[in-house]
């Protein structure tokens, strides 16, 4: 990857807050010309700091419960329940981590008591040793990973 001018910061910043700007208007912010801001733009989606361009969408559906579950098992790996997790679409995410814990698992349930099923499907598996639950109240920022 290539290193960063001031112009370049100015222009991802630019970018990560209104990702439609028009290379005119984007120019005319940062004080060059369309054309070299345009190269600019190109560089830095053919280098791999830009790589892609999204919508930002805020919550569509306010009756799904969400939830991030921390677990600590009692020994790795823990293919089986991995594979167990896999098996239930309410599974969004599940990331293994260093540190104390071992999973970070991200549920989204139709219902309190969905959730709470696979709460405890997971909590009963003979290889997790403890599990905390955090019902997620909002998403203040939510930027998926590219």
């Amino acid at each position: 990857m290539r290193d960063l001018d001031a112009k370049d910061r100015e222009i991802l910043e630019i970018l990560s807050k209104e990702a439609r700007i028009a290379v005119k208007a984007l120019a005319g912010r940062i004080g060059l010309s369309r054309s070299a801001t345009s190269e600019r733009v190109t560089n830095l989606e053919r280098s791999g700091v830009i790589r892609g361009y999204r919508a930002d969408i805020g919550e569509i559906d306010a009756n799904v419960i969400r939830a991030i579950l921390l677990v600590s098992l009692k020994r790795t790996p823990a293919l089986g329940l991995l594979d167990m997790l896999a098996r239930h679409t309410e599974v969004r995410r599940v990331s293994s981590v260093s540190g104390q814990l071992d999973l970070v698992v991200e549920l989204e349930a139709a219902s309190i008591n969905d959730l709470n099923q696979v709460r405890d499907m997971i909590a009963s598996s003979d290889t997790v040793e403890d599990i905390t639950t955090a019902v997620v109240l909002r998403r203040d920022i939510d930027r998926e990973s590219r």
